[in-house]
């Protein structure tokens, strides 16, 4: 076994963080998950794209006025990882 695999747990849950930025795309339409959090901060990139790397999240559309931007909705897996489960990979 790599150290890398030793490193990386086969099944990760999410952090409370990325977990919480997951809930909130679950009432949304189409699972899409918000750029913003709920004190007007954009989202921490690294939460966005360690959600994305997990397979919680993907890409949904490139945002014309900021490309830099990750326009995201819920994957099948990110719903079970929002609602509590492992959300594997």
């Amino acid at each position: 076994m790599t150290a890398e695999a030793q490193a990386k747990p086969s099944h990760p849950s999410p952090t409370p963080v990325q977990r919480a930025w997951l809930r909130r795309g679950l009432e949304q339409p189409g699972g899409k998950l918000p750029l913003f959090d709920e004190f007007g901060q954009h989202i921490d990139p690294r939460t966005v794209e360690a959600c994305i790397e997990h397979g919680w999240a993907e890409p949904w559309y490139a945002n014309p006025l900021k490309p830099e931007w990750h326009v995201c909705k819920l994957t099948t897996q990110g719903r079970m990882a929002a609602i509590g489960g492992r959300g594997h990979t």
